[in-house]
């Protein structure tokens, strides 16, 4: 037994000895497209609604709360998923929100969150984090649907009409200033600034 590791590692750490360049080449693709395949599909797994809401402790918090807005039910049929307003659609923006989505695989591990009193204590703490966020990235995931050139001003309110028309024309405000809480409830926002 300890012979055929032996000669496992000795062919391993020399294969230009036993195979051909060739071969090393082809094989070298294939695993790079097999790893490739893995990886986006690993991926592509992990941004889906089903999974966020079976890992993250959601399914009974914010989805619930999700269900009874206008993203989740509209009389246009179109409907947002966790993925659509949590995670960037561009593959490298995509990338590293999975990066800081990795952190809370620990709070699954050590249940952080995972009772409704838990994630009551610290839903502002969450929210904050999530607000930050899309401040950062200018609503990048708010724009992958909404598309501030293609809105009818004249089919908002006077309000909306004006926020719009200034607040995210001069590029002093992003989506997430006016619409927190727009497909969850809002955490208490007692000593929130701005509130």
């Amino acid at each position: 037994m300890w012979a055929m590791i032996k000669r496992g590692w000795v062919t391993l750490s020399r294969p230009s000895r036993y195979f051909s360049l060739g071969f090393l080449t082809i094989g070298g693709f294939i695993a790079g497209i097999l790893f490739w395949g893995g990886f986006n599909t690993a991926l592509e797994l992990t941004n889906t609604e089903p999974f966020c809401i079976g890992c993250h402790e959601m399914e009974n918090n914010v989805y619930e709360e999700l269900k009874t807005t206008i993203h989740y039910t509209n009389r246009s049929g179109v409907r947002a998923t966790c993925p659509d307003c949590h995670v960037p659609h561009e593959w490298t923006n995509k990338i590293a929100r999975k990066v800081q989505a990795s952190k809370e695989v620990w709070g699954k591990i050590f249940g952080t969150i995972d009772t409704r009193e838990k994630f009551l204590e610290k839903r502002l703490e969450l929210a904050s984090r999530e607000w930050a966020r899309f401040k950062a990235n200018d609503s990048l995931e708010c724009r992958n649907c909404h598309d501030f050139e293609y809105m009818d001003f004249t089919r908002q309110s006077p309000r909306a009409e004006q926020a719009h028309s200034t607040g995210l024309a001069d590029g002093t405000k992003t989506c997430i200033d006016c619409h927190k809480g727009i497909a969850h409830q809002l955490p208490p926002m007692a000593g929130v600034e701005g509130w």
